[in-house]
């Protein structure tokens, strides 16, 4: 059986100075998957290690790099599904969370689908992951972002404090007496109408192929910047941010919400399952989501032949892959 890998930094807008940053990441990360495939290793580990590497890297918005939430906190999301059984793992609005693929993992080898916010914190204690400070999954870059956004919304509303006030990271008993009133939400104008800042960009994703013909898929974010604290977009829903039977696998990036309507991820299976070519079947679904939805995005997809496959209608979206027989990634944006 063909090995195979894809891997996806996020589709938006890369300013061309960047770009050599986002192929670099990729194609590191997706070496880290190749070598454990090429080891005889499982899909599952391939991607799970490459997407820890995504996580890591500061250049996307994924783990560390993650946007701010209105409140100026970190809410991550995470998404895995193993194609021949259909175990699913997920996690949504995790904080203070070095990896929220890690701790998908732990769900998908749990009795459960979907954990999300304090729960999700609870479980990933209880299976021993240790929780990080906020500050260590923030960066410059992320942070001077919602620092314009909030100036904005603070000249839109005309008062000298934003409506959602940035509060300082406190322990988790703390937060559970946490009864802060928050009623309203202004969007800043530059993200009206779903627009986001236009060096958006960075969730990142992996599918894979090994040996033994397994398929996975696995899909993590920041989300949105400036988004409302608890939205949950399309990363760590099974069929919209992610999907993996035994035809192909697939990891979405782009609008959440577009592609949660649209079941983007399970589309694209079915897709491959109809008969077309892993190419075919990612070039049909965007093509759908152009045509249903004013949300731009991408996804990547290897169908049970180890064939890849992608397709974007967003400016840019940074990829790497490599096939059987392949020494070294293709890689693009």
């Amino acid at each position: 059986m063909p090995i195979a890998i894809v891997v996806h930094g996020g589709a938006g807008t890369i300013t061309a100075d960047r770009f050599a940053s986002a192929q670099a990441g990729c194609q590191e990360a997706a070496l880290i998957g190749w070598h454990i495939l090429q080891a005889g290793g499982s899909a599952l580990d391939a991607v799970e290690a490459t997407i820890r590497a995504l996580e890591d890297n500061p250049s996307y918005n994924a783990g560390t790099g993650s946007c701010l939430t209105a409140t100026g906190t970190i809410e991550m999301d995470a998404g895995l599904m193993v194609g021949g059984t259909l175990q699913v793992g997920a996690v949504a609005s995790v904080e203070r969370i070095k990896n929220p693929i890690s701790l998908a993992r732990h769900v998908l080898e749990s009795p459960h689908v979907l954990l999300v916010g304090r729960g999700a914190t609870r479980f990933a204690i209880d299976q021993g992951i240790a929780l990080c400070q906020e500050q260590e999954l923030q960066t410059a870059r992320q942070y001077q972002n919602w620092v314009q956004l909030r100036e904005e919304e603070l000249a839109m509303v005309g008062q000298g404090e934003p409506t959602f006030h940035r509060r300082e990271v406190g322990s988790i008993a703390a937060r559970e007496h946490d009864t802060e009133e928050t009623p309203h939400f202004h969007v800043p104008p530059s993200l009206e109408n779903g627009k986001q800042p236009e060096d958006k960009h960075g969730t990142v994703g992996a599918v894979a192929l090994d040996e033994a013909g397994n398929l996975v898929a696995g899909t993590s974010t920041g989300g949105i910047p400036y988004k409302l604290p608890g939205r949950v977009g399309d990363s760590p829903l099974v069929g919209c941010g992610f999907y993996a039977d035994e035809n192909a696998a697939i990891s979405c990036t782009g609008n959440g919400e577009d592609f949660t309507r649209l079941l983007i991820a399970k589309r694209a299976a079915d897709n491959a399952a109809h008969g077309m070519s892993a190419r075919d079947a990612a070039e049909a679904t965007i093509a759908l989501l152009s045509a249903k939805a004013a949300g731009t995005g991408g996804l990547i997809i290897i169908d049970r032949s180890g064939n890849v496959g992608f397709s974007w209608n967003s400016q840019h979206m940074a990829y790497a892959y490599l096939m059987q027989d392949m020494t070294e990634p293709i890689s693009g944006v």
